[in-house]
């Protein structure tokens, strides 16, 4: 498993344009073209950057197509790979696998009132969050598994957050079980993966790549 990830930057906005979007289809790029601002274009830009820079590097592959499943799901067709992107504030992450897999980031907020999710909690799982040291932490760190799960899963919001429990970083669902670990790449944010692989005490990949050299 591979997880790249970067951090957005306005001064190198119009140079990635010029770069990549010739790379990608002209139906990417209408999507691009339609965000007002920089920040929300170049989050979806380096993600895809980030996509064709791994399985590139770390898997030979130059040229790939994105198909969608009918839960509107991404995925590489023809390929015997999984992916998926998520991105918050200015942070964009990309993970790869040979499995299934999701991934999401978020921004921990000071001012997040936890407190407004707890319907998105089961009872369990929103007093873990109350007896805990740091709560916000916590919360940010239950709220990335149940969305990474969500998300390797590829049912997206036909499954409520609310309708699985995490428990010792793995749930179930559907009578499938999933497994999450925590991917820690700023202090400001929370990262989490999951699949359907016990990846709790696997070694993950975990690659920054630096604006300049894009």
């Amino acid at each position: 498993m591979r997880v790249l990830y970067t951090f957005i930057e306005e001064e190198k906005h119009q140079y990635l344009l010029d770069k990549y979007l010739k790379m990608n289809s002209n139906e990417f790029n209408a999507r691009i073209s339609k965000f007002r601002r920089w920040q929300d274009a170049q989050l979806s830009l380096v993600g895809r950057i980030l996509l064709k820079y791994g399985l590139n590097t770390y898997f030979g592959i130059q040229n790939f197509e994105i198909g969608r499943t009918l839960d509107h799901k991404p995925f590489l067709k023809n390929k015997n790979l999984h992916f998926n992107i998520s991105h918050a504030g200015n942070l964009v992450v990309c993970c790869i696998h040979e499995f299934p897999i999701g991934i999401d980031v978020e921004h921990i907020n000071p001012g997040t009132n936890y407190e407004e999710f707890k319907f998105q909690m089961t009872d369990k799982e929103f007093d873990a969050i109350q007896f805990s040291e740091d709560k916000l932490k916590a919360f940010f760190m239950y709220w990335t598994e149940k969305e990474a799960v969500i998300k390797a899963h590829g049912k997206g919001l036909l499954i409520p957050l609310e309708s699985f429990e995490i428990n010792q970083n793995k749930t179930i669902i559907e009578n499938e079980t999933l497994y999450l670990k925590e991917i820690f790449i700023d202090e400001k944010y929370q990262c989490c993966v999951a699949a359907y692989e016990d990846i709790r005490q696997k070694t993950i990949c975990i690659e920054h790549l630096n604006m300049n050299k894009l």
